[in-house]
């Protein structure tokens, strides 16, 4: 008999770019999964809550909210690209494609697009990859760039530096037609009645009243969406080398002040959003434990049309979090999120 120890996961002598990575598994969402993260993050946009609203709207069923989406596919990744992380450096050019509903199946793919190793830690690199999600239909529903920071199995092992070009990747925003028959006017009292395009100013910056705390039930959130990265879930791996890890202490997952940050804004800016079209960059500027208060803002940059839809435009924004924390007897702003958002918001006009 043998004992074998098992090892899962990447580390950056591992990759190479145009490496595929078909990741295992895939995710249902379930009723429990849609309720518990939708409830968690606060968000108040009827198309999430109310059946009866997303029905008489064209959707098929209540829409699963993007920041839902993006940790189920993302997690997904983890156990292919960032087990072995350090931190997550960043999102980039995040699009979103047909609606997501409750009962639909995501699974997703990972290409490997650079490699590079840090020239001042051997331990360290970067690895920056591109991940696509689609629904049982094949249909893309996300896809979106990351760099994250690997450790190396072997710090003295050759990385495979270099890169690829991005896939092109085709992502349409699946929305409804317009149809002036239905009951939009009737259901307007659902919804936040100052979230209309036409309530917006560029300039303008929105800061959001509530908060949430997080608490240790961030790592049983994690491991309801399959995500396996260890900085997130294993305690005793950090106590035997603390100085190794950000913080010394389990990080909470990004995804998780990711959907606080999107549903805390909810009320204010996305109540009347049919979807959130792109997130051209975004980036986690510090980290997350439990015990932290998220709180988040929107600053308003510009509107526009959406091209063959006189009902809706888009409205660029910027959101961003951040928590309180000690300085002497006093409290201090410790930014930790940032997200370019641009959101499919209705128009007065057409539906109040």
């Amino acid at each position: 008999m043998a004992v074998i120890r098992k090892q899962h996961g990447h580390f950056l002598d591992d990759f190479r770019p145009g490496q595929l990575f078909r990741h295992k598994r895939g995710k249902t969402i379930t009723e429990g999964l849609f309720a518990v993260f939708t409830d968690f993050s606060m968000t108040t946009n009827p198309l999430s809550k109310n059946a009866r609203y997303a029905r008489a709207y064209g959707f098929r069923d209540m829409v699963v909210p993007p920041g839902l989406v993006m940790a189920v596919v993302f997690s997904q990744s983890v156990e292919d690209v960032s087990e072995n992380a350090r931190a997550n450096l960043e999102y980039i050019d995040m699009r979103f494609g047909v609606p997501v509903y409750l009962g639909d199946t995501l699974e997703a793919e990972t290409t490997v697009l650079s490699v590079r190793a840090s020239t001042r830690d051997p331990t360290l690199g970067v690895v920056h990859v591109q991940t696509t999600g689609r629904n049982q239909d094949g249909q893309v529903v996300l896809t979106f760039q990351r760099k994250v920071q690997v450790w190396k199995r072997d710090p003295e092992a050759t990385v495979a530096d270099g890169e690829v070009p991005p896939r092109e990747i085709p992502v349409s925003l699946g929305l409804p037609a317009y149809e002036p028959s239905r009951p939009y006017r009737e259901l307007a009292h659902l919804s936040s009645p100052d979230t209309y395009l036409e309530d917006f100013r560029p300039g303008d910056v929105l800061e959001h009243s509530r908060g949430r705390v997080v608490t240790t039930d961030h790592i049983l959130l994690t491991g309801m969406l399959d995500n396996t990265s260890q900085v997130h879930s294993n305690q005793w791996m950090i106590d035997q080398q603390p100085e190794r890890y950000v913080g010394g202490q389990l990080i909470v997952f990004g995804g998780i002040p990711f959907n606080l940050c999107l549903g805390l804004s909810s009320a204010d800016v996305a109540d009347n959003a049919l979807a959130d079209l792109r997130y051209a960059t975004g980036r986690h500027t510090a980290p997350v434990f439990a015990g932290d208060t998220v709180f988040a803002s929107t600053e308003i940059r510009a509107l526009r049309d959406l091209p063959g839809r006189p009902d809706l435009g888009v409205l660029d924004t910027v959101l961003r979090g951040h928590k309180f924390g000690p300085k002497g007897a006093a409290a201090e702003k410790v930014d930790i999120f940032y997200l370019e958002r641009e959101l499919v918001v209705k128009r007065r006009s057409h539906y109040a």
